[in-house]
């Protein structure tokens, strides 16, 4: 442990001195001189960022202080230098309130807002924001930066409440080096398009040494939204058909009757017996799980981008051969859920129309304005909090490996775009089921049955 720390020590203070701006998209024998309509279309985005910073910094909001909820616990360091970066651009000061480990975003807000202190915005997640919007949430519908990420915005009776704060996307994170340096040979991501093509691979790495090459964090909102997740979202790779699968879950359909928790569960199954973590699953640490990926003990762990702060800090390059494989189900190589990975518009800003001042309402809409308009905003959102920015204008190549290997995939169409929308309540309630099934303390019946008994209350 003390060898790790030292590592992460160094790792961190590399991090800090290293240089992480990346070369954007191109051919280096192209022609430097631009067509017209390019150039007229860069002076449109160049004036329209100048008009938002001037917007944002213009004097009756200079002095301004506003607040912001911050669910996404991995950059609230990052969130805190964006806004002194933003105070600096526009004199609007913006203080980033951490929503504390293991608490809900939900209840977090919720009760901030029955104690008359709600944040001016807060980062939710998008079934937050539904459950919300209506009764504080600030109607965005007539923003301009629509016209950049109207696709992807979540409507509520029509209407815009939120901005898409970041693209995101998960799936099975692996560590090419580890795998290569423990099978002597090239590893082919690709090459993973099934249950067992993927067990074969960890059964390869094991005989090679690797006793145990999966990393499962055992965290309920992991176990019961990021992975458990995958049932709603693969059912066809949509938004609406997960919503479809939840409403039958309601009505009384069992969960057990549905193949895609059957493929789920056989899939954890197999997680299971090659976990790292198998000795004591809820003994897991989240804080040395990337670790374990880190240093080659472990080659594959479940998980997302916003993962990343976590690899680095644990030692990780920016560098590296990081990327992802599906979150495979069953053994269909041309079934999508097993040749693409899961990324959508995730976390949401909201701002908040009940207790904030209008003076204060403009200046969050500022702030949102620099993140969309102004060149210091754009690579704010991508380089210092690592994530994908969802608004088209913002072409600022992603730093880290995990963000740059779906952005490829996106462009590929190797991604699908389901982003289920359930109670707020589900990640804690099916991640305590998902608990007690990865500790062995109940079989697939008895968490089919605590899942269907969730999903009969909620009607």
């Amino acid at each position: 442990m003390k060898k790790n720390l030292k590592r992460m020590a160094a790792a961190a203070m590399t991090a800090v001195l290293a240089a992480s701006t990346l070369a954007a998209c191109g051919s280096s024998t192209a022609s430097t001189e631009k067509p017209a309509e390019t150039k007229a279309a860069e002076e449109t985005k160049a004036a329209e960022g100048t008009a938002a910073a001037a917007e944002a910094g213009s004097d009756d909001l200079k002095g301004q202080s506003i607040t912001l909820l911050n669910s996404k616990g991995e950059i609230q360091t990052a969130l805190e230098e964006v806004a002194k970066e933003f105070e600096g651009d526009t004199g609007i000061h913006l203080e980033v309130l951490a929503c504390g480990t293991g608490e809900v975003p939900y209840t977090k807000v919720t009760s901030m807002y029955s104690s008359g202190t709600a944040p001016t915005m807060a980062i939710l997640d998008t079934t937050d924001v539904v459950a919300l919007a209506s009764e504080y949430a600030l109607d965005l519908s007539n923003e301009s930066w629509l016209q950049y990420c109207d696709k992807l915005t979540t409507k509520v009776d029509g209407k815009v409440y939120s901005f898409p704060f970041c693209v995101e996307g998960r799936g099975i994170i692996y560590n090419k080096k580890a795998i290569e340096d423990k099978l002597g040979k090239e590893f082919n991501p690709e090459s993973i398009n099934s249950l067992d093509s993927f067990k074969a691979c960890l059964e390869e790495l094991r005989k090679a040494g690797m006793e145990n090459p999966i990393v499962l964090s055992k965290e309920d909102w992991s176990l019961g939204a990021h992975d458990f997740g995958y049932v709603y979202d693969t059912q066809d790779g949509t938004t609406d058909g997960a919503t479809k699968c939840m409403d039958a879950l309601k009505s009384g359909t069992k969960v057990e009757d549905n193949e895609r928790f059957k493929q789920f569960m056989d899939t954890m199954d197999v997680i299971l017996e090659y976990n790292y973590n198998k000795e004591d699953p809820l003994g897991a640490i989240y804080d040395e799980d990337p670790m374990h990926l880190v240093e080659g003990d472990a080659a594959f762990w479940p998980n997302g981008n916003w993962a990343w702060p976590n690899l680095e800090t644990a030692g990780a390059s920016k560098d590296d051969a990081y990327g992802f494989i599906p979150f495979v189900l069953g053994n269909d190589s041309s079934d999508f859920a097993n040749t693409s990975m899961q990324a959508s518009p995730t976390k949401q800003l909201m701002v908040d129309a009940k207790q904030s001042t209008k003076e204060q309402q403009k200046a969050a809409l500022a702030f949102i304005d620099w993140l969309v308009n102004t060149e210091n905003g754009q690579k704010a959102l991508v380089e210092k909090c690592a994530l994908i920015p969802a608004c088209s204008n913002n072409t600022v190549s992603p730093a880290d490996p995990l963000s740059r290997d779906i952005v490829a995939k996106q462009s590929a169409g190797h991604t699908y775009a389901s982003s289920f929308i359930a109670p707020s309540d589900h990640w804690a309630v099916v991640g305590a089921t998902m608990q007690k099934y990865i500790a062995g303390q109940t079989d697939r019946a008895g968490a089919a049955k605590e899942i269907n008994a969730y999903w009969t209350a909620q009607k």
